[in-house]
């Protein structure tokens, strides 16, 4: 089963939706829409050299039923090539989270997502409550984003002019889009922050590592997002910064790999203090056999208006 009773939904409605051709959205001014409509098919398969057993496998692939102005509307999720009992929960943060289990996997198995998510622009940004601006878990370094001497002097830079918390946030987003160069493969998932850095090159998760390291530095709350960029590529990352609204707080995008706030060309899946709490795909097995995985992903616009 689903997170909720969709599937049923999915059926009805979901296949309808998938019937129509991909909008170009590189034509589509997304931002201005009041209501856009995405579709994401994503899948993520193993392959071992001999059967394995003991499978379990933990997966943060399901966008949240909402997330500020973005909805989840319908959702498929099936497992290929092996018997899984599954277990769905929402973490804390609102995550959704499934735990997999196959006893026996006799060559590979392929996880497959299809969702259908819904903006609506009035809607906003998320909120969170007013206590989540001194909440550690937005403030505090994690190993992933522990500051070093280079970090610390890169925040020390952070004009006087900048005290609004949107204006540190736009200079540090800025910053870090200056100080790293895109390079797939020039890091791994357990590079920290400050290697990044050091290094001078990386890749969006690397860019939303230093970013956060900067924001917890200076004082501002921030969280880390995993999530899509809408057209070719991998999953993407970036940053949410959390700033006081009246009564409560808004967690407002920032694309530190692109320089600039993240708008209605971005879908939201999970978020965490860094990548290890939201990696899409992890687990264990046991076996001699080593596995391979390879990863596929489609996200465009059904609908803008």
């Amino acid at each position: 089963m689903t997170l909720d009773p969709q599937l049923q939904q999915f059926k009805q409605h979901g296949s309808q939706l998938l019937d129509r051709r991909l909008l170009d959205h590189g034509g589509l001014d997304l931002d201005a829409a009041r209501r856009v409509t995405y579709v994401i098919e994503q899948s993520f398969r193993y392959e071992y050299d001999a059967p394995v057993r003991a499978l379990r496998q933990r997966l943060v692939i399901v966008p949240p039923v909402r997330h500020g102005g973005q909805h989840r509307r319908a959702h498929q999720l099936e497992v290929a090539g092996a018997q899984a009992r599954r277990r769905v929960a929402r973490d804390s943060r609102g995550n959704v989270v499934t735990w997999l289990r196959a006893e026996h996997v006799a060559q590979a198995v392929e996880f497959r997502l299809t969702a259908i998510v819904e903006r609506i622009r009035r809607d906003g940004h998320a909120v969170l409550p007013r206590e989540a601006t001194r909440s550690p878990a937005l403030l505090a370094p994690t190993r992933l984003t522990a500051p070093d001497d280079r970090l610390r002097d890169l925040a020390a830079r952070l004009p006087a002019s900048a005290a609004d918390p949107l204006d540190q946030a736009e200079w540090i987003c800025d910053l870090v889009h200056t100080s790293l160069e895109y390079a797939d493969g020039a890091t791994s998932v357990r590079t920290t922050a400050a290697e990044a850095l050091a290094g001078g090159r990386g890749v969006c998760q690397d860019m939303a590592h230093v970013m956060l390291s900067l924001c917890h530095l200076v004082g501002l709350p921030a969280r880390y997002v995993s999530g899509h960029l809408i057209g070719p590529g991998g999953t993407h990352a970036w940053v949410e910064v959390v700033v006081p609204r009246a009564r409560d707080a808004i967690a407002v995008p920032f694309d530190p790999c692109h320089g600039r706030r993240a708008g209605s060309s971005y879908v939201t899946v999970a978020v965490g203090r860094d990548y290890s709490d939201v990696a899409p795909t992890s687990g264990s097995y046991v076996g001699t056999s080593r596995s391979r995985l390879t990863a596929q992903r489609r996200v465009g616009v059904l609908a803008a208006a």
